[in-house]
Formats: C-alpha cells, structure tokens, sequence
C-alpha cells in the first residue's frame, strides 16, 4: 500500500504564491508519474500539471507560465509552485501518483487526500 500525504495549502490573496508538496511512502519501487489535479465546487476535478520519473512535464493551458511542477525523486516527493495566483485557481487540490511496488508489477494509481487552496480577490 502506498501513502500520499499534502501540505501547502491555504488562502492567499490574488497574485501570490503557494507550494504543494506531495510525499508519498509505502511499498514503493517506482514512481512512474506524479501529478496534480484540483476540483472546484461544482466542477469536476481536472489535471493542473503531471511530470514523470524523467524530465516530461504537461500543464493544463490555464496554469502555464504561472504554475511549475517538480519532484524530488530520492524522496518520492511532487512539488506544485504556484505563482500570479486568481480567484478562479480556489479549489481542493489532490496529489496523483502512478507507483510500481516491485520490479516487474504493474503500475497503480494512487490519491491524496486533497489540500484546499483558496484566492482571494
């Protein structure tokens, strides 16, 4: 079993800045990609930025240029820097990890628990 723990979370004003970190433990061999998703009231939860074991990043359209994805491998850890904040960024914030527990296993998905991020005008 594999543990996603998130902190950074909390209210800022728009256009500060907060840091996401995602630290997973457990039975890990691998960590194939890490992400971030959020989920505002009403809407359903959607991809802000994934990056793999390598160097491969992605961003939703609405993030790029203001958000930047990051991951420390020897410690399992994703980070989320998130610059030039908005009122439209306010959402629960979930960690994604995709973990291979032995060499040749296969890979699983796992969640956080989710952190809130709120901006306010």
């Amino acid at each position: 079993q594999v543990q996603l723990v998130e902190s950074g979370g909390g209210l800022v004003q728009a256009g500060g800045s907060l840091r996401l970190s995602c630290a997973a433990s457990g039975n890990i061999f691998s960590i194939n990609v890490m992400g971030w998703y959020r989920q505002a009231p009403g809407k359903q939860r959607e991809l802000v930025a994934v990056i793999t074991s390598g160097v491969y990043t992605n961003y939703a359209d609405s993030v790029k240029g203001r958000f930047t994805i990051s991951r420390d491998n020897a410690k399992n850890t994703a980070y989320l820097q998130m610059n030039s904040l908005k009122p439209e960024d306010t959402a629960v914030y979930y960690c994604h990890a995709g973990v291979v527990g032995t060499r040749w296993g296969p890979m699983y998905d796992y969640w956080g628990q989710g952190t809130q991020v709120t901006v306010s005008s």
